[in-house]
Parts: C-alpha cells; sequence; structure tokens
C-alpha cells in the first residue's frame, strides 16, 4: 500500500526540479498527478526555466510508474488560468486531495538596484500565485471537508539573503499565508503546511550565476557549487541537496502520518538554520 493510495495530486512548477520530485514521489505512494507549469520564460530570471518538453517528460516518468498524469501549461500569476488547471484536474481525476504549491523563481540584486519587473514578478510567482492557487483548491476541498495544501518557503522565509531581498519577502510572506490558511481551513478538516528548502541542486540553483556566487568570481563552475554547498549545513557529508529530500517531506506532510499536523513550516536543510552565525566581513 502506498502512502497517497487513491489520490490525486496537483503540483506547480510540476515540469522539472522540486516539482518533478514531488510527482515521481506522489505516484510511487499511489497518487495521480496534475502537472501544472507557466513552461515559458519570465524576462527577469536570468536562467533557463522549464519547457513543454521538460512537462511531457515529467507525465512520461509518472506514467512508468503506473499511474495518471496530465500536465497543464498555466501561470500561476494568473487566476483564470489556475482556476482551468484546477477544473481540468476534477474533471480528469474527479477530485484534488493535494495541493503542492511548489512553483517560484529565483534572481538577485542588492535592492536598491532591483527593478519594479523584477520584484512584482518575484512577488507575483513565490507569494501571490501561491495565494492564488490554494484559492483555487479551497471550494474543492471545503466541499469535501478533505485535503492538504503543502506551500514551498525556504531558509529564507526564516532568515535574509544577501541580495535577494524580494525573493526573502516572498517566501517570509508565504508562511505567514499558510499559517492563516491552516487556521481558516482547519473547520474543513483541510490541513496546511509549508516546507522550509535549503540548498537544494535544481535547474533553479544550478547555473552559472549560481556557480559565481559560491566561487566568488564570474568563472565559477559546478564544482565550485557543490564545494561551496559543504560550507552550507551541519550535517557531515552533505552539500547541495537532491530535491527528493523535499518531496519526501511534502510526502509525510501529505499523509495519514501528519494528520493532526497543520499550520507547521518544517526546514529541511541538513541543519544549516541551527549554525552559530558569525560576520564574515565586519567593518571597522
Amino acid at each position: 500500500m502506498g502512502m497517497l493510495d487513491g489520490k490525486s495530486v496537483l503540483i506547480t512548477g510540476g515540469a522539472r526540479g522540486q516539482g518533478r520530485a514531488h510527482a515521481l514521489a506522489s505516484a510511487r505512494e499511489g497518487a495521480d498527478v496534475i502537472i501544472v507549469d507557466i513552461a515559458d520564460q519570465i524576462s527577469t530570471v536570468d536562467y533557463d526555466m522549464a519547457v513543454e518538453d521538460d512537462l511531457a517528460e515529467t507525465v512520461a516518468l509518472v506514467e512508468a510508474l503506473d499511474r495518471r498524469a496530465i500536465s497543464v501549461i498555466a501561470d500561476v500569476r494568473d487566476q483564470a488560468q489556475i482556476d482551468t488547471a484546477v477544473e481540468t484536474g476534477i474533471a480528469e481525476f474527479g477530485k484534488i486531495d493535494v495541493l503542492i504549491a511548489n512553483a517560484g523563481i529565483w534572481s538577485r540584486a542588492p535592492f536598491w538596484e532591483l527593478t519594479e519587473q523584477a520584484w512584482d514578478d518575484m512577488i507575483g510567482v513565490n507569494l501571490t500565485g501561491v495565494w492564488k492557487c490554494a484559492k483555487a483548491v479551497a471550494p474543492h476541498m471545503m466541499a469535501r471537508r478533505s485535503g492538504s495544501i503543502v506551500i514551498t518557503s525556504s531558509v529564507n522565509g526564516l532568515e535574509p539573503g544577501d541580495t535577494f531581498a524580494h525573493y526573502v519577502a516572498a517566501k517570509h510572506g508565504v508562511i505567514g499565508l499558510m499559517k492563516n490558511i491552516a487556521l481558516e481551513l482547519a473547520p474543513y478538516g483541510i490541513r496546511c503546511n509549508s516546507i522550509n528548502p535549503g540548498a537544494i541542486k535544481t535547474p533553479m540553483t544550478d547555473h552559472q550565476g549560481a556557480w559565481n556566487l559560491f566561487a566568488g568570481h564570474d568563472h565559477g563552475t559546478e564544482a565550485d557549487l557543490v564545494t561551496g554547498g559543504y560550507h552550507y549545513g551541519a550535517l557531515a557529508g552533505h552539500t547541495f541537496l537532491p530535491p527528493e529530500v523535499i518531496a519526501d517531506a511534502a510526502l509525510f506532510l501529505n499523509s495519514d502520518l501528519a494528520s493532526a499536523v497543520t499550520g507547521v513550516t518544517i526546514p529541511v536543510d541538513a541543519g544549516h538554520l541551527i549554525l552559530p552565525g558569525f560576520n564574515h566581513a565586519p567593518t571597522k
């Protein structure tokens, strides 16, 4: 028996990375999945975003696990598109038991240099998009008096990050949103929780810009990223983590094992947040 037997799971940002890991973990445990992704490039994002072929590949991988999967191209910033994705999922599978609000982007600049477009894109995808997705599934879950919502936050929902204030603001925001969703939906038997990923190796973090960040110069390599990752957490032997560790945490939250768990956020960061802090570059 799987932990999600008979359930239907809607995953945003599901084409690759953490989203694909969520789709495969859910399918492995008996769920059918609705994979939602913009499958397009946002102009303020400087790494390559997912494309339609990524969606098709994730569907094929789910089907190889003998589960059903459909893909829907939709922008989480557009309520009508997300409403249509939810309606499509319900029409195909009869219900949606779980929402994993995973879609997210990352970009960098000092807060005083951020363009309004970069700010708006970040808040739109990483915060407002989560609200719109939860809003889209809530009436269906409320009518059924059952459901689980898992939101992807970040360790940067609990601590700052140099040169990505807009990302930090969004990820702090979704924790507050999660707690309010949990409070308002609790009378309907619906749970809502969030996960705070640490350094996870996905296309969002594994690209030239991120390599340069960890190298400290403009000619960084993947090896610099991996080496830098060993300094990130407290647990021995861990650098950037695979996205499957986040999927496993969501699997727990969406399963009956967490039937009494709501309104919490779970860091999955190899102990990053327990490290004592100090000023690496003191100003004298």
